[in-house]
């Protein structure tokens, strides 16, 4: 890894006696999914620029249950959440930053009726505060000036928790030009990955939903197709690739985003 990223697991701050501003939980995709792991360092790179204490469980952290729950193993995901509430209050955490809205929306919403409550804040929304507060400043005139972007909702982002302006202020913010699909926000069209459908194979159907969901996004004329989610970013990365668009049209995290214009 390269210099800048500077990571302290919470069992080394623990040890000297000190507790990070927030705790950054990484979720599988962004620990072990080569696609995603490069939005983990964009994010870790941008949390360094703008000096927040933050820290990672590193192998204390394990899957929040999301999967298990949607794909109906109650037992299982009761058994992973308690293992994680354990560990976080055992470290006393307050504040989690997540970039997958899966672990987001488990952990915000889910864990509470287990005895987990924190303040849990997606990636979209911390960097639309950086941004605010002046921390990230997003010169004009940066490296995707006058390109078309398009945002694509995830789910649990936008109808499971109603966060639609976060991820747009940020892609505004990029002095690019913001096209929306026909089917967005409220009636923003599933990339196709969600309710576990990520793990098992397709059902009988004429097209996959990642295509149909692709098929939208091409037709803004984006030359980049914005994610917040690692399913997200899977599927329609998938479908650019299927419809031979990978030269073209880039699929690219917020955080990415973010982290290409500042030169990091």
């Amino acid at each position: 890894m390269s210099e800048a990223i500077k990571v302290s697991t919470m069992a080394e701050m623990a040890a000297k006696g000190e507790s990070p501003e927030v705790l950054f939980w990484v979720g599988c995709a962004g620990s072990f999914d080569d696609r995603y792991k490069k939005v983990t360092i964009a994010f870790i790179k941008i949390l360094n620029k703008v000096g927040i204490s933050f820290a990672v469980l590193g192998e204390e952290e394990t899957c929040t249950g999301d999967p298990a729950r949607r794909a109906g193993n109650e037992f299982l995901f009761q058994m992973q959440a308690m293992a994680n509430i354990q560990v976080l209050d055992g470290y006393n955490v307050k504040k989690i930053v997540t970039a997958c809205p899966h672990c987001f929306n488990t952990i915000k919403n889910e864990y509470p009726e287990l005895g987990g409550n924190y303040e849990v804040i997606h990636h979209s929304t911390f960097l639309q505060q950086l941004i605010n507060e002046g921390k990230v400043g997003l010169k004009g005139g940066g490296e995707f000036k006058g390109k078309k972007i398009t945002y694509h909702d995830s789910c649990y982002l936008g109808r499971a928790n109603n966060i639609y302006e976060a991820p747009r202020e940020v892609l505004q913010a990029l002095d690019a030009e913001l096209v929306e699909m026909k089917r967005c926000r409220t009636k923003g069209l599933c990339c196709g990955a969600g309710g576990a459908q990520m793990f098992k194979d397709a059902e009988p159907g004429n097209k996959e939903v990642n295509i149909e969901r692709t098929e939208d996004a091409l037709a803004t004329g984006a030359n980049v197709i914005a994610a917040a989610c690692p399913f997200c970013m899977t599927m329609m990365k998938d479908g650019v690739k299927s419809k031979e668009k990978e030269d073209s049209v880039e699929v690219l995290d917020l955080a990415e985003l973010i982290a290409k214009n500042e030169g990091l």
